[in-house]
């Protein structure tokens, strides 16, 4: 059991690490309360009202009637059927959408805008992650072996002392800004000019899909007004594999750099701990530096 070892004492770190969990986990509610509550209010009472003006426009309607008309567009809209335009849309399931589709399934994004309708794909979809999810996992895991081969390279090649630890700061500083201007920065610049987002607008979208969040609130390649090239999606699902890759080893260095400074080590009690002596710390096996946890 991990121990935080001060003179006489020895404190548990489990018990303060899930009252940290849980108190994240509030302060998150409370924050996203804050902020996003009202906005809500003031756009359900702009809806009410752009409804009611609606039907000061067109008397013939009814408030029945313009309800009923709103449940059709929200069930289309659950089905992935735009409501703007006309049926000369492009279709959600042409080969390119599809393949976007699938990676969304593999990678457990799972966007929410767009789900299949029949019984048949319901089933075939089920099946499919259920084998597809483990592929995915493996193939990352694959990719971060690939990286901490390479990362070992390098440590072999500097003999003398002193000089693998520079080695292996460099490589690692080289990964994190090569893996952010790939993944991070450049690509909301090609969404915010591909799909008319602002910057920020692309940036929140990236770093939602390639973390897994996956809310729906803004996906490529869905605006009914736009012309895309029928490779557009199909090649964004690529990047969101090898981004999910790349940020799958940010977030396991940033999980082991905080078990780092909150001292989760793994120490042996020692009976001399009740004359005065202190603690001994179990030696721990050499761990890569870089890894995806399996």
């Amino acid at each position: 059991m991990p121990f935080l070892t001060v003179p006489n004492w020895q404190i548990s770190w489990t018990p303060l690490l899930v009252l940290g969990y849980l108190f994240y986990l509030l302060l998150g509610a409370m924050v996203f309360q804050l902020l996003e509550k009202q906005a809500e209010t003031h756009s359900r009472d702009q809806f009410q009202l752009e409804k009611l003006k609606f039907l000061q426009n067109y008397t013939c309607l009814d408030r029945q009637a313009l309800e009923q008309f709103v449940q059709v567009l929200m069930e289309a809209w659950e089905k992935g059927v735009s409501p703007e335009g006309n049926s000369t849309n492009p279709s959600n399931w042409d080969f390119s959408n599809s393949f976007f589709f699938a990676g969304t399934v593999v990678t457990t994004i799972g966007y929410g805008n767009r789900s299949p309708s029949t019984v048949a794909g319901q089933v075939f979809c089920v099946f499919y992650a259920l084998f597809g999810v483990p592929l995915n996992l493996a193939f990352l895991n694959q990719l971060g072996k690939g990286l901490n081969a390479h990362l070992m390279m390098l440590e072999r090649w500097v003999q003398k002392p002193g000089r693998a630890q520079v080695v292996q700061t460099l490589a690692v500083a080289v990964f994190l800004t090569t893996g952010t201007l790939l993944f991070l920065v450049f690509p909301p610049l090609v969404f915010s000019y591909v799909e008319g987002w602002s910057y920020g607008e692309g940036f929140y979208f990236t770093f939602i899909t390639l973390s897994t969040i996956g809310f729906g609130d803004y996906v490529v390649g869905t605006n009914p007004n736009k012309h895309y090239i029928p490779l557009y999606r199909s090649l964004t699902a690529i990047w969101i594999v090898f981004g999910l890759a790349w940020l799958a080893l940010v977030f396991n260095v940033g999980a082991d750099l905080m078990e780092k400074f909150l001292q989760l080590k793994w120490h042996k009690p020692d009976l001399s701990l009740a004359e005065g002596d202190t603690t001994k710390l179990e030696d721990e096996p050499e761990q890569p530096r870089i890894h995806i946890p399996t």
